[in-house]
């Protein structure tokens, strides 16, 4: 018997490892073939959270945003919506922008969801990006900018342009930056440029700390709290 057993150990790990090896692989593959909708789930996931998180009271305000907007990095308490006067709702989502193109979630774009999420109490729409738009197309840019003042028509707005990142290009971003102002002007839409603002940011260089939210938030409050009058 244990001359048998002996025998046909090897065999027997042989097939266990393969076994093994097998199913990792396999695993590895879905994973990989998977990680982008996990991705999209996970930012929709946290929209939502961030969405459900109403501040202030009086004027209702919405907050149309991306990344910055949901406060990725940091805790929904200290991003910087919460800074704003009224009573403020905020439809973020990460990575997404003006144009379609932005974002890797599909149309996720500003004017989409602006739609979804505009009510008839709605006084003051504060669109902010521009980040995610600066490896976008000039035309591609104006023609979410006019798909989105399409579904504002009427609306009291007020669009915050893009900061100067250390992560992104900063001639991409003064691109991005000086092509909001013009149309925005061209719209007779409030614009509030960001280009020159001083934020401190997260390991990332991308997403700003508390602090740096907090310089972000006061400096678009004192705008709004002159729109709302």
């Amino acid at each position: 018997m244990t001359r048998h057993f002996t025998h046909h150990r090897p065999r027997l790990l042989l097939a266990v490892l393969t076994v093994l090896l097998v199913a990792a692989v396999s695993t590895t593959v879905l994973g990989r073939a998977g990680a982008r909708t996990d991705r999209c789930g996970l930012v929709g996931e946290r929209a939502e959270q961030r969405a459900a998180v109403v501040t202030g009271a009086g004027a209702d305000v919405l907050v149309i945003g991306d990344s910055y907007s949901v406060g990725a990095g940091v805790r929904a308490r200290d991003s910087w919506p919460v800074r704003l006067p009224g009573r403020v709702r905020v439809d973020g989502f990460s990575g997404s922008g003006f144009t379609v193109g932005a974002s890797q979630c599909g149309d996720a774009s500003f004017a989409t969801r602006a739609a979804r999420s505009l009510r008839t109490s709605t006084a003051l729409v504060v669109v902010e990006g521009g980040l995610n738009d600066y490896d976008q197309s000039l035309e591609d840019l104006e023609a979410g900018f006019a798909r989105l003042m399409q579904v504002l028509d009427g609306r009291q707005v007020l669009i915050v342009g893009p900061p100067p990142a250390p992560e992104r290009p900063r001639t991409d971003v003064e691109a991005v930056d000086a092509a909001l102002a013009r149309l925005a002007a061209d719209q007779g839409t409030a614009y509030l440029s960001m280009i020159d603002v001083d934020l401190t940011y997260l390991d990332d260089d991308l997403h700003p700390d508390p602090a740096g939210h907090r310089v972000f938030g006061d400096r678009v409050a004192d705008r709004v709290r002159d729109l709302l009058g």
